[in-house]
């Protein structure tokens, strides 16, 4: 039986993939920083069927001990880890970069860039001696080279993400370790995430990005269900997962008119 390890999965995207690879009978491992947000997950999650078990443990993703732990417990419980998905991230506040402080700065490259980086290292050493595994990272806004007022961190450490991804692929193929390695590109959805930065403080989206997001967005249930089906079924090194197409962005653009949606009720 497979087991996939999921960072940041307490909720929201991360959540929602452990849930759909619970439909496949793999066994779970979920990672979060608070134990008490993991307990109610697995609860959760012990309520749809499934032939796999579920693991949790506390993980910060910044410091690469607490994800060389991660992996030795996933290790521990289920005797081998075949996916391994950098999952965990955090939105910033709505500020220009010189109105950021240095904790704000830190605490987004650290988690989103370094837990990115960190994790796919603890992975890629310990599947390179199995012979065999998969690597996703997540992509986000930034990764295509986007730019907004708000979000110029975050953007650059998801262009970082993208390129370093990519750079892992290559190296990973260039040293036959027969480890895949690919991005999820979930597009835009409407979670805690999108409201709330560094994890807590909420943030007063203006009404024309709501509207943008109402149009583009989704929940993470479908876009996790969309990924999921997809990682399972891939065999092929340096693929990129993607949800939102240019194609389905420009056909819900067109038919926002009476396709009317409100994540924000």
């Amino acid at each position: 039986m497979k087991t996939v390890v999921i960072t940041g999965s307490a909720r929201g995207l991360g959540f929602n993939m452990a849930r759909f690879f619970r439909e496949y009978n793999y066994n779970i491992v979920i990672s979060d920083l608070k134990e008490e947000s993991l307990v109610k997950a697995k609860d959760e999650l012990e309520r749809i069927k499934s032939k796999g078990n579920i693991g949790f443990k506390t993980c910060d993703v910044a410091k690469i001990n607490e994800l060389e732990d991660l992996m030795n417990y996933s290790i521990k419980e289920f005797g081998t880890v075949d996916i391994w998905i950098n999952n965990a991230g955090v939105n910033q506040p709505q500020k220009a970069i010189w109105e950021l402080n240095e904790k704000e700065i830190n605490t987004i490259i650290d988690v989103d860039l370094k837990g990115c980086i960190y994790g796919s290292k603890v992975a890629m050493e310990y599947m390179i001696k199995n012979k065999v595994g998969a690597i996703y990272n997540i992509e986000g806004y930034g990764s295509n080279d986007a730019h907004m007022l708000g979000l110029n961190m975050y953007g650059t450490s998801k262009r970082a993400v993208t390129y370093f991804t990519e750079s892992l692929a290559q190296e990973a193929k260039e040293r036959n370790t027969k480890v895949i390695v690919g991005k999820l590109s979930p597009g835009i959805m409407i979670t805690d995430f999108t409201t709330h930065s560094l994890g807590s403080d909420k943030i007063e989206l203006s009404e024309k990005t709501k509207k943008v997001y109402n149009i583009l967005g989704d929940t993470p249930e479908t876009v996790a269900k969309f990924l999921v089906d997809r990682i399972v079924r891939n065999n092929k090194n340096n693929v990129k997962i993607n949800w939102l197409t240019n194609r389905k962005a420009f056909v819900r653009f067109l038919t926002a008119g009476f396709n009317k949606r409100d994540f924000f009720k």
